[in-house]
């Protein structure tokens, strides 16, 4: 593994590198279309998707992939790629700069490594999650090469609490934190990895939107909780993963965790 996790790294730095220098060009320039679950695609999404899994193929060769736009049934390699091409598509539409390129990495089911890059946002982060993985290699979470931590802080009105659209009816409940909606479930998270948001609620984000910002949360010491009865990983060879939601929570230690719980809850 001595030279493995440096050429994950570094593949993963310079594959959404030239990506994103592609769909920079054509952010706020292509059309949209709306998928069956209510979200967007556009042409750009699914060159991207493409690309990706081309790359990875190249690169890695016995590893598996799973994407957004194409490939839904998790595969029995022990290594498996999970990619979302572009997280925040509607952002992205739009020409709002807050979108990015997700990649995790799978091993037997669980997500040992994450790599989430905000071109726009000149951001790459990074996390090694390897417990109980039986794995050797780095530890913690990483923004451009800087190590990242969560916040100790306790909620007030000047801490941040991010949500997705899908669970803007928090908003009739009194909050302990100020409330962001960001449209970019990866990056949500990512927040509160790096200390700028207490806690999230995404109410429907599908496996290619948690499992590359996942590694890097639990890296930099945060909490996230499934809020489907089953355990969130390892996930299952064989199992279509395209339609199936996990709402979830997340929060920067485990006591903040229970004070958000239950406010999540009441409008699930």
């Amino acid at each position: 593994m001595e030279t493995f996790w440096p050429e994950v790294l570094s593949f993963c730095q310079s594959t959404t590198k030239a990506i994103a220098t592609e769909l920079v060009a054509q952010s706020a320039r292509i059309p949209a279309q709306r998928k069956a679950d209510g979200s967007l695609v556009t042409a750009a999404d699914q060159w991207s998707d493409q690309e990706l899994r081309q790359r990875i193929a190249a690169q890695f060769p016995d590893h598996g992939v799973l994407t957004e736009e194409t490939a839904h049934i998790f595969p029995a390699n022990d290594w498996c790629w999970i990619v979302d091409p572009i997280d925040g598509t509607t952002n992205f539409a739009r020409g709002i700069p807050i979108w990015g390129i997700s990649l995790g990495l799978l091993y037997r089911g669980t997500p040992v490594f994450g790599f989430l890059h905000f071109p726009l946002l000149q951001q790459s982060f990074w996390g090694y999650w390897l417990e109980n993985s039986g794995l050797t290699g780095p530890h913690g979470a990483f923004l451009n090469g800087e190590p990242i931590q969560v916040s100790g802080a306790e909620p007030s009105q000047n801490h941040l609490f991010n949500l997705c659209a899908r669970s803007a009816a928090i908003l009739t409940n009194p909050f302990p934190c100020k409330l962001r909606l960001i449209g970019v479930s990866s990056y949500n998270l990512a927040l509160v990895a790096l200390g700028a948001a207490l806690g999230g609620t995404e109410k429907t984000p599908k496996i290619w939107d948690i499992a590359g910002a996942w590694p890097i949360l639990l890296a930099a010491g945060g909490e996230f909780l499934c809020l489907r009865p089953e355990p969130l990983f390892p996930l299952t060879p064989g199992e279509n993963y395209g339609d199936r939601p996990y709402p979830c929570i997340t929060a920067s230690r485990r006591e903040l965790m229970e004070q958000f719980k239950p406010l999540v809850l009441a409008v699930q």
